[in-house]
């Protein structure tokens, strides 16, 4: 992949030569744990660093909580908020608090898109928990508890995010489908594969790392935000200084400030290391 040279808005005139970040907003797969869930040991040492310089190391990620914690706890993250279900629910851990839940009616989305595409997995989130699905999941692609019911189940309560996905389709085909849904009052997120989160409307990572930032009393300014998908756009695009992991694709680079190196090649790493020295 030819990488995106990006302007660094931390080296402008209206950047404080002695910036630091006071909240670093980290993606999970993809920035900091492989395609096997590992978190590489420079990267975690990082972290730590980060933690130990005073930064408030954030957690923003489109996977529900039950699929945080463990990442969460393998960092060793002191007691803290996180953004989970792609900014939708914002918890605080431990103990466990949720401090946002925002929901939306998903029976419109779920029944049209059972109609006009009936050979789509649907899933609903149930927060802390797991999913409720019409059709198994390609193994491995959920976590949590993972239940099978119909469609009137799925949309008997409001919810956080409707998660639509073909694994016989394309990224690019459902990039397509979020173009030509034409739902009201929703917003949408394309994965790397053949999925589509639906939450509502307004909410994304950048919404809840917002709430994250007025609790804290941090400015968006003083914010540094890594992440690698196209549901990183706009929390990259909120930070003061929002970098692309290098495997990103390119709607995501032109997104950030700045790319940084591949996941494979310790992007992340580099990144905070730039801001938070070896102890």
């Amino acid at each position: 992949m030819t990488l995106t040279t990006a302007v660094d808005r931390t080296d402008q005139p209206d950047r404080p030569r002695d910036w630091r970040p006071r909240l670093v907003a980290l993606d999970i797969d993809g920035t900091i744990v492989d395609a096997e869930g590992r978190i590489p040991d420079d990267l975690r040492a990082a972290v730590a660093d980060a933690v130990a310089s005073g930064a408030l190391v954030v957690l923003s990620t489109g996977r529900g909580w039950h699929a945080v914690r463990d990442v969460f706890d393998a960092l060793g993250l002191p007691p803290g908020p996180a953004v989970v279900s792609n900014g939708a629910v914002v918890v605080r851990y431990p103990p466990l608090r949720l401090d946002r839940v925002v929901t939306f009616d998903p029976r419109p989305a779920l029944e049209h898109i059972a109609a006009e595409y009936p050979e789509y997995l649907l899933g609903v989130e149930v927060i802390g928990k797991g999913y409720l699905v019409n059709r198994p999941f390609p193994d491995g692609e959920l976590l949590g508890d993972i239940v099978v019911a119909d469609l009137e189940r799925l949309a008997a309560e409001p919810a956080t995010r409707v998660i639509v996905r073909d694994p016989n389709s394309t990224v690019d085909d459902f990039v397509e489908l979020a173009e030509k849904l034409g739902l009201g009052g929703v917003t949408y997120a394309v994965g790397y594969t053949a999925w589509l989160d639906i939450a509502p409307d307004g909410v994304d990572k950048a919404s809840g790392l917002a709430q994250v930032c007025a609790d804290a009393g941090i400015s968006a300014a003083d914010v540094l935000a890594i992440g690698d998908g196209r549901n990183d756009i706009e929390m990259l695009r909120f930070a003061g200084r929002g970098v692309a992991v290098g495997d990103a694709p390119a709607v995501v680079q032109e997104a950030a400030d700045h790319v940084t190196g591949t996941f494979a090649d310790g992007g992340t790493t580099a990144e905070l290391r730039r801001w938070f020295p070896a102890r």
